[in-house]
């Protein structure tokens, strides 16, 4: 017993002297992850880790636009593949949405259609949109705009189009799995604007892609400025009511106190409400006969920016599989919203895990995956 408080007490010196340590180099925002992860039973952050932060409401509006569902509506059957690949990947939700109507739908662990689950990097193209609602709205001029016009100590060279486009050159280090790196303190900290605001712009923006989460947040702060308004209310406003989506969601905030949501993802919602954005989209910015986004703004999304990037537009991701033109929103637990206009298509999948992509892939193995999947589905269907 002697021995046992002994080596108690070592420990105990030792945990104190380490926080003290992380608390005196400003790393006291792992307290907090380990909060809302370990103490979770997570390991990182998870698609149900919204209720362990501060969240603002999204409002929906009085006037649901409600999925229509399709003539066939849920007679197909799952592939094999398709089944296996759900249950190793932990899929809570995958839906096929063909002409509009919704043509397959299915849940998993206990997960339903009012499920809300973490977007994610999703939110990156949601913020794109919001982009360029705030310029059709006249908050913003253009994708030109200088960022400086909203922060001056940014470089007049760095456009609000190189934040949605990914290619700002600020010296903001992409790194998911690194405690004391910037992505890991962005999703735990209390003030993201702070951490923001002291990156510096060290390569030539405009030139080429680099896939950095600070473009995202850079973008929402200057969408926050330019509109007058935090992010929750101009989505709400701009796409959540007009759009008819079913539920409220949750956008998490880096605290109460400092109020900014952390627009490079993270926005808690379900799988119906997700797959709107896709329809907008595909519809070039339309919806019941309104347009919401301008229909250019729509198309360069969807287009490459660069030649030698032809993986990302403007806070979307593109393929060219199974030469069709393919854009899709993404999250890092294997989060979809696909969209293949050729065939009037979208295809949802949110889950709790992907299969991780070797680093010289642009696009993960499973989203080759669940597009075969579906077209095996819809193929078997036509021909039964």
């Amino acid at each position: 017993m002697i021995r046992f408080l002994k080596i108690s007490g070592t420990v105990i010196f030792v945990l104190l002297i380490a926080v003290i340590i992380l608390i005196t180099f400003d790393f006291g925002y792992i307290f907090r992850g380990m909060q809302a992860t370990y103490f979770q039973g997570e390991k990182t952050a998870f698609i149900d880790d919204y209720p362990h932060f501060d969240n603002r409401l999204i409002e929906a509006g009085t006037e649901v636009d409600t999925w229509p569902e399709h003539s066939n509506y849920n007679t197909a059957t799952t592939t094999g593949d398709l089944a296996e690949l759900n249950e190793e990947l932990e899929t809570a939700a995958f839906l096929i949405i063909k002409n509009d109507s919704i043509w397959f739908e299915e849940y998993y662990q206990e997960y339903g259609p009012n499920s809300k689950t973490n977007s994610f990097s999703m939110a990156k193209s949601i913020v794109s949109a919001m982009l360029g609602k705030a310029i059709k709205d006249g908050h913003i001029t253009s994708l030109e705009q200088p960022v400086s016009d909203f922060f001056p100590q940014f470089k007049e060279e760095l456009k609000v189009g190189d934040l949605a486009s990914m290619a700002s050159g600020l010296n903001w280090n992409e790194n998911y799995y690194n405690p004391f790196g910037m992505t890991a303190r962005a999703y735990f900290d209390e003030n993201i604007r702070e951490l923001v605001l002291r990156l510096q712009v060290t390569e030539t923006p405009g030139e080429s892609f680099k896939y950095l989460s600070g473009n995202t947040i850079l973008l929402g702060m200057v969408i926050e400025k330019a509109t007058g308004e935090n992010l929750s209310e101009y989505l709400s406003k701009s796409f959540w009511k007009p759009l008819g989506m079913q539920e409220d969601a949750l956008w998490q905030l880096d605290s109460e106190e400092s109020g900014m949501e952390k627009a490079y993802c993270c926005i808690a919602s379900n799988a119906r409400d997700f797959a709107r954005f896709g329809k907008l989209y595909k519809n070039k910015g339309k919806c019941n006969g309104k347009q919401i986004l301008d229909s250019e703004f729509v198309a360069r999304s969807t287009e490459p920016r660069f030649e030698d990037s032809p993986q990302y537009g403007y806070g979307f991701w593109l393929s060219d599989y199974k030469e069709k033109d393919i854009f899709y929103m993404r999250g890092i637990c294997g989060q979809y919203v696909i969209v293949i206009p050729k065939d009037d298509l979208i295809i949802v999948r949110l889950g709790e895990n992907l299969i991780k992509k070797d680093e010289d892939e642009e696009h993960a193995p499973d989203f080759y995956k669940y597009i075969d999947e579906t077209y095996k589905m819809l193929n078997d269907a036509a021909n039964n």
